[in-house]
C-alpha cells in the first residue's frame, strides 16, 4: 500500500477483541525487563535478595495470591519488602496461581468445565489478583502472570473453558488498568493460546511466559508458537526447572528464566530538595496541581523527557498522574535518567499489523513493523497525518511512531487518558 500500513486482519474500533483496552489509571505506567529472571516458591529474605546481587539474575517471580498458591504464607511478602527490593535494583514478576484447568491433575482448586462458569471464575480471580497486588504497591501498568499449570490438550471441552476464562482474566485486568499476562506449558496453555491468537471470540493476553524445561532460553522459535505472535517485549522463558543455585554464600532453589516482557510497576519515594509545584504534564507551561515545600516526599512511578530545568530535562511523574521536574527531587541523578525508576509507557495491542515510520506520518520512512496484536509501548501522542478516523500518532520507547487507529486504546479518534503529549 501506499501509505505503507500493513492492513491484515480487522481494523476500527480499539476495543473488539482479540485486542482490547487498557484502563490505564493517572498514576499509571509499564515497566518492560530485558534480562535474567528467577521464581521460588517463597519470596526470599532481604538478606537473600542482597546477596543474589551478585548473580546474573536481576528480576524475580513472587506468587502474589491464588488458592492454588504453595506458599501461602509467605512472610517476607510485604509492601516494605518490595520497596526495599526495587530500591535495590529488582524487578519483580507478579505471578498469581487461581483456578486450574478442568482436566488439571495436580492442583486442587480447578475451574468449572463449563466456559460461562469459567469465565466468571476467572473475573473473581482477576480482580483479587488486583487487590493482592495493590496491596502489595504495585501500581496500575503493572503486569500480573496468571499461572495455568500443564493440562491434557486433548481435551476439547478443557481447551475450550481455559481459553474462556483467560479471555475473562484478560478483560477484567485491563479494566483495572492492569497488563494481562499468562504463565503456560509450552504443550497446553501456551499452545491453546497460540491457536486462538485471532479469535475475535477471545481477549489476547499481552503477554506470554512459557514453560519448558529444554535448557534453551531463547525468546523465539518456540513449537507451535509463530515468531510474529506476542512479538514486542510479550515473551519469557522457563528454560529450567527446580534446581539449587548459589550466589553471595546463599542457595536458594529456583527455576531459571530469560525475559523481554513486562513485569511490575512500583512508587519510589523521594524527597524535594527544593520548593517545588507538581503539573498536570512535563513542562512549566501545563496547569499547576500541587505544591510541594522543600523536605517533603514525592513518590514517582516512571520518568519522562520535558523543557530543562537547570542541568535536566527530566521530569518525574508522580503517583497522583502530576509531573514534577527532577531538577528539585533527590533522585541519584540531575542531569538524565535515574535507575531503577523506568521510563514512562503505556503499552497497548496493535489491531492489525503496521508500519513503524521515523514521524507522525505516512510520509515518513518505514523503520519497521508491528505484527498484529504486539505490544504498543507508546510514551506520548502528537498530531500527524490521518489516518481512518483520527490524526493521532504514538511515540514509541524506541523514538518510531505509529497511527493510532490501530492500536487498541480508549480511542480512535482522539487522544487518550492518561497518556502525555509529545
Amino acid at each position: 500500500m501506499a501509505s505503507g500500513l500493513l492492513l491484515v486482519g480487522a481494523a476500527g474500533s480499539a476495543a473488539a477483541e482479540p485486542s482490547t483496552p487498557i484502563a490505564y489509571p493517572a498514576g499509571a505506567t509499564s515497566t518492560r525487563y530485558v534480562g535474567w529472571a528467577f521464581d521460588t516458591c517463597d519470596a526470599p529474605t532481604l538478606a537473600q535478595m542482597t546477596a543474589w546481587k551478585s548473580s546474573p539474575y536481576r528480576a524475580v517471580g513472587i506468587y502474589i495470591g491464588g488458592g492454588n498458591r504453595a506458599c501461602k504464607a509467605q512472610t517476607n511478602l510485604t509492601p516494605s519488602w518490595v520497596s526495599s527490593v526495587t530500591k535495590m535494583g529488582w524487578r519483580l514478576i507478579p505471578i498469581y496461581l487461581g483456578w486450574q484447568a478442568p482436566c488439571n491433575t495436580t492442583k486442587p482448586l480447578r475451574m468449572s468445565s463449563n466456559p460461562a462458569t469459567a469465565s466468571a471464575q476467572a473475573t473473581g480471580a482477576a480482580a483479587d489478583a488486583v487487590s493482592k497486588a495493590k496491596a502489595l504497591g504495585l501500581v496500575g501498568g503493572s503486569a500480573i502472570y496468571g499461572d495455568m499449570e500443564h493440562y491434557d490438550a486433548s481435551s476439547a471441552s478443557c481447551r475450550d473453558a481455559v481459553l474462556r476464562y483467560l479471555s475473562s482474566w484478560t478483560k477484567e485486568l485491563h479494566r483495572h488498568g492492569y497488563i494481562s499476562a499468562v504463565y503456560a506449558h509450552q504443550n497446553s496453555g501456551a499452545v491453546h493460546l497460540a491457536g486462538a491468537y485471532n479469535f475475535a471470540s477471545y481477549a489476547r493476553p499481552d503477554a506470554l511466559w512459557i514453560a519448558r524445561w529444554d535448557g534453551n532460553y531463547s525468546l523465539t522459535n518456540w513449537p507451535n508458537i509463530p515468531n510474529s505472535y506476542w512479538a514486542n517485549g510479550q515473551r519469557a522463558k522457563q528454560y529450567q526447572g527446580d534446581h539449587n543455585r548459589t550466589y553471595g554464600g546463599v542457595t536458594l532453589r529456583i527455576d531459571s528464566n530469560r525475559f523481554d516482557a513486562p513485569v511490575a510497576s512500583v512508587e519510589f519515594a523521594y524527597t524535594v530538595t527544593g520548593n517545588v509545584t507538581s503539573r498536570s504534564g512535563p513542562s512549566w507551561s501545563y496547569p499547576a496541581v500541587t505544591g510541594y515545600p522543600a523536605g517533603s516526599t514525592v513518590h514517582v512511578v516512571c520518568q519522562t523527557f520535558g523543557p530543562k530545568v537547570g542541568t535536566t530535562t527530566v521530569w518525574n511523574k508522580l503517583t497522583t498522574g502530576a509531573y514534577v521536574t527532577d531538577y528539585y527531587v533527590n533522585t541519584p541523578s540531575k542531569t538524565t535518567y535515574s535507575p531503577p525508576i523506568p521510563g514512562c509507557s503505556h503499552p497497548y495491542q496493535t489491531t492489525t499489523s503496521l508500519s513503524r515510520r521515523s514521524g507522525p506520518g505516512t510520509s515518513y520512512s518505514v523503520v519497521g513493523t508491528l505484527p498484529a496484536g504486539s505490544l504498543a509501548w507508546v510514551t506520548c501522542q502528537r498530531s500527524g497525518t490521518k489516518v481512518g478516523t483520527t490524526s493521532v500518532w504514538n511515540r514509541l520507547t524506541d523514538g518510531s511512531y505509529v497511527t493510532d487507529y490501530y492500536v487498541a486504546n480508549a480511542s480512535n479518534t482522539t487522544y487518550s487518558a492518561p497518556i502525555r503529549r509529545c
